[in-house]
């Protein structure tokens, strides 16, 4: 019997394992950078430890149902019916099981839920706990001894969602049967004496995942990746960095910022997308993408006089940008609101004084008037005595 007739007779064991059936072969995905697309799924840190899958490698030719082949049983990882692990062939005991952090070598084979093949990747490499695949296999895999072979039952929730994939090519709200046996487990590498350039790729491979979840609406997720791809470009280094090299870690530094920035604010993070902006610009103070997003949090926190001097200045750098444009625009209406609404509150704050000042300017112009006519009249008078003083005068 070949070894594809013994997965597929496991998998007969339990009505919804898959049946072998090959077709298609996968498209590319593109992980592009600096975008504007679920929240973060709660699973454990660590996952609840299972019973141990040992056993012996010959056939139980016992008749009694009491006596189950612990292979037969299938584990329920979460405790909620959606993530289940079968032992296909037992490995090297608990104490060979990888750690988190570690890097990790497996034959991967995935189904369809109706068998149909999805893809085999023979020498998969990941780091066990980052984020580097989907959570189907960063959860079981943990649990996997040396030299294990496990079948992997995936809802589509751990798996590639209601999106789907691409690359492999995976239908929405797809169920996932994976096939695994693990090869190996290597700590993963010393960030201070790795080279250059393999800090760098190591830094944008962890920054392309990043991306990926930010596409998919895996905002959590996706602040996960870059920061990790952060920690990379800002580890120190025992080895010599050219000048080209530090400016290259350093671009790659900035762009994982500004993805952070974009990450956070879909998840309503506003201090912290305002950090990582503030973060970016010091590194490149003339950064548009920095510039605009730090506009953008700065409205969002109500603080609309400083978002419109940040994005004038993004304006000024890139003139023809209509999306700073268009956000500005919008910034000056409401800054010119909320100056309005200001100042309606403090006439209606200062509103009784006014009305009080008016009252008594209003008392005030009768006793002016008052004051006038007496005047008025007194110097009638006066010239009035005069006059007859002077006919009295002429007539003697």
């Amino acid at each position: 019997m070949t070894e594809s007739q013994d997965v597929m007779d496991a998998c007969d064991s339990h009505a919804s394992a898959p049946c072998a059936k090959k077709i298609g072969q996968p498209s590319l995905l593109d992980s592009g950078e600096d975008f504007e697309v679920l929240e973060e799924e709660d699973i454990d840190d660590d996952p609840p430890p299972l019973e141990d899958a040992g056993g012996g490698k010959g056939k139980n030719t016992e008749s009694d149902s009491d006596s189950l082949d612990p292979m037969d049983e299938w584990m329920d990882v979460l405790g909620n019916d959606q993530l289940k692990k079968k032992v296909l062939a037992a490995g090297q005991g608990r104490d060979s099981r990888p750690q988190k952090g570690q890097n990790v070598r497996i034959h991967l084979i995935t189904y369809l839920k109706d068998g149909t093949l999805v893809e085999e990747q023979t020498d998969l490499s990941f780091t066990l706990g980052d984020g580097d695949v989907i959570q189907a296999l960063d959860l079981t895999v943990q649990l996997m001894e040396m030299g294990e072979k496990a079948l992997v039952h995936a809802d589509a929730k751990y798996a590639h969602g209601v999106r789907g994939s691409v690359e492999p090519a995976v239908p929405s709200n797809s169920e996932l049967f994976l096939e695994v046996d693990l090869l190996g487990a290597t700590d993963g590498p010393d960030l201070e004496l790795l080279p250059p350039a393999d800090k760098i790729a190591l830094a944008g491979l962890k920054r392309e995942r990043g991306n990926v979840h930010y596409q998919r609406g895996d905002y959590a997720f996706a602040v996960n990746s870059y920061s990790i791809a952060l920690q990379i470009t800002e580890s120190s280094s025992k080895v010599d960095i050219s000048p080209e090299e530090e400016n290259e870690l350093m671009g790659v530094r900035v762009k994982c910022l500004n993805n952070m920035a974009a990450s956070q604010l879909k998840l309503d993070h506003f201090d912290a997308a305002l950090k990582s902006c503030v973060s970016a610009l010091e590194h490149e103070p003339e950064n548009i993408k920095a510039l605009f997003r730090m506009g953008k949090v700065l409205s969002l926190k109500g603080e609309y006089t400083e978002a419109v001097k940040t994005l004038r200045k993004a304006l000024k750098l890139e003139p023809s940008n209509k999306t700073i444009h268009a956000e500005l625009s919008k910034l000056v209406k409401k800054n010119s609101e909320q100056r309005g609404a200001e100042q309606a509150m403090y006439k209606k704050m200062l509103g009784n004084p006014g009305s009080s000042g008016g009252s008594q300017k209003h008392q005030a112009t009768p006793t002016w008037g008052l004051s006038w006519k007496w005047l008025f009249g007194a110097t009638a008078a006066a010239i009035g005595g005069v006059a007859l003083s002077v006919v009295i005068a002429a007539r003697n």
